[in-house]
């Protein structure tokens, strides 16, 4: 099935290159797999023309969390925040999760007991059953591994797949909060480290420390985008970052794309921190991931129905592919926009 002749380094290929190049020659064998690999969730087709979405996330520690300033609560509630989104991201609704973890002997029956409480929180805020998993001794601390199993009608599915040339780009929410709110905990982290006596100054930053620390999944969504009478053309949810984002819609669409600067949606609590930081607020919120909120296109007709809506903001449009990616920003200038998200190796 592989053919390497030579040593080939993860970091060379990232993430998303070591995903293509594992699954590209994977052939489906049974007419009920509509979707395998390459989208938020797996797609099964159910002999009542219900579908079932499969989808699942590993964390890491050291890699994903710090448990240095992670509580184990929020990190178990995370966890299934993390899955749920990729359900939503397809226009489906959870139901049903599967927890695996692995953890050291350094961990008492009570810190798992805490992680296990984030976790049922999660299920009772988003009304979904944990039905099973498995357990293990870890030597690299904790292994979180969970699966989110959804269910939607067969039409209602969206994909990652279906923008076209003039639709309109869409996200929901604000973005840049949860990387600030990782920016804020990793300096307080470090001044510590250094100095034991200083106690970190978390104060008045409360929105991007729960944007980090406690996501929601945007469950609403779905049936906002009902009640509005839309159905995406395509969607994603934003995880690595909104132009890692719309890099993979581009992709999947065979399509360009082009935003505009002053229409990404930031809290002022992301820009005020970013400046604080000396970092530059626009580049957080392409490139800061963890936001959780769904980046979405629909076609030009339904402008009107999601125009001024206070969860609903059109940044953009979709072009031909040979137009390319595309930032327009605020003085008008336009700049090709680069995926420089989340990287896992």
């Amino acid at each position: 099935m592989f053919e390497n002749t030579s040593i080939t380094s993860l970091e060379s290929l990232g993430e998303f290159g070591l995903i293509d190049h594992l699954t590209k020659k994977i052939q489906l064998k049974h007419p009920a797999t509509i979707k395998g690999v390459g989208d938020d969730a797996a797609v099964i087709k159910n002999a009542e023309g219900k579908c079932t979405l499969i989808t699942t996330d590993l964390l890491l520690e050291g890699i994903h969390f710090d448990l240095g300033y992670f509580p184990l609560k929020h990190l178990g509630y995370k966890a299934v925040i993390v899955n749920l989104s990729d359900i939503y991201a397809m226009n489906a609704k959870p139901k049903q999760i599967l927890v695996s973890i692995g953890v050291s002997s350094k961990f008492s029956l009570e810190a798992i007991e805490e992680i296990y409480s984030g976790i049922h929180a999660a299920c009772a805020q988003y009304n979904v059953d944990l039905v099973g998993g498995d357990t293990s001794a870890s030597k690299q601390g904790i292994v979180i591994s969970i699966t989110a199993i959804g269910e939607a009608a067969e039409d209602e599915i969206v994909y990652r797949n279906g923008a076209k040339e003039f639709d309109l780009v869409c996200v929901t929410g604000d973005l840049g909060g949860a990387y600030m709110g990782f920016q804020l905990l990793e300096r307080e982290k470090r001044i510590y480290v250094n100095n034991p006596e200083l106690q970190p100054d978390l104060s008045g930053h409360d929105y991007i420390l729960e944007r980090q620390l406690k996501p929601e999944a945007r469950k609403d969504v779905i049936d906002i985008l009902k009640a509005l009478n839309i159905k995406p053309t395509s969607m994603i949810d934003i995880s690595d970052g909104l132009s890692s984002e719309l890099f993979h819609i581009a992709s999947q669409s065979d399509i360009g794309i082009s935003i505009y600067e002053d229409k990404i949606p930031m809290d002022p609590a992301t820009f005020n921190m970013a400046r604080e930081l000396e970092l530059d607020p626009t580049l957080c919120t392409l490139s800061g991931g963890e936001d959780y909120e769904l980046l979405f296109t629909i076609k030009q007709s339904d402008f009107e129905k999601v125009n001024n809506h206070p969860d609903i903001t059109v940044i953009g449009h979709c072009t031909a592919k040979s137009e390319g990616m595309n930032l327009i920003t605020k003085n008008g200038n336009k700049h090709t926009l680069l995926a420089q998200g989340w990287k896992a190796f």
